[in-house]
């Protein structure tokens, strides 16, 4: 006799999303565009400001723009991941990284990461704003699942994933490491039936209306997507 055993719901209608094209994805405070060893030199000279950001990452600081320019050359060669410079409208300058990896069309999944803010692009909407085109492009794409994951002591990533409206999953122990220290790996992660309500929550705080004269935040991101992780864990929140 057969089993009536739980089964998820059927997918009648969903068939696996294309893999991302390695293209500029542009905004109203920044372009994404794919990072290649011409981004050097900017880059390099932006993470000049703060050494502390290269942390709880398993590659850098680099010594000089020449390293920086070789570890993009390797890392920025294949498909997964999928590498990003961050090109601030305001000043011009390409201050950041961030990348698409581990995608898995088959699966429907895929993660951002390599998230590396230079200082003077921290804190500011471009920053926030290059998170969110990765975030909608994945879902514009067909994906049902977009995943965050830092090192569980990363704090200010983690605080990051929550602001941006991620799920908090668990922690996989000793997952990995990393420049000879244990890491163990904190997941956050959002599906594509909540992609309405985060994409109206980063419209909301993105629109030049919410910035004041001198640029200060009216409303502030965490603020308008609270409700939506208290929506999915009351407990959560």
């Amino acid at each position: 006799m057969t089993q009536n055993l739980p089964l998820g719901a059927p997918l009648a209608r969903w068939t696996p999303p294309p893999r991302p094209a390695h293209d500029s994805l542009s905004g109203r405070y920044c372009r994404l565009e794919p990072l290649s060893r011409d981004h050097a030199a900017e880059l390099h000279a932006a993470n000049q400001a703060d050494a502390s950001i290269w942390t709880y990452l398993p590659y850098g600081p680099f010594p000089d723009e020449a390293a920086l320019a070789d570890w993009i050359a390797r890392a920025a060669s294949g498909p997964d991941p999928l590498f990003f410079a961050v090109r601030e409208v305001v000043s011009g300058r390409a201050l950041g990284v961030l990348s698409y990896l581990r995608i898995a069309p088959e699966a429907g999944s895929i993660e951002i990461g390599h998230v590396n803010f230079s200082a003077p692009l921290q804190r500011r909407p471009a920053a926030t704003e290059a998170v969110t085109l990765l975030i909608g492009h994945a879902f514009a794409l067909g994906y049902r699942r977009l995943e965050w994951k830092c090192n569980a002591l990363n704090r200010a990533s983690r605080r990051a994933a929550e602001r941006y409206g991620l799920s908090y999953e668990g922690v996989f122990r000793q997952a990995t490491v990393v420049k000879g220290r244990n890491r163990d790996t904190a997941w956050f992660a959002a599906i594509d039936t909540e992609w309405p309500t985060l994409k109206a929550a980063y419209e909301t705080w993105l629109d030049p209306a919410n910035f004041d004269a001198d640029g200060q935040q009216r409303v502030r991101l965490s603020d308008l997507t609270r409700p939506i992780l208290a929506a999915r864990d009351p407990e959560a929140v």
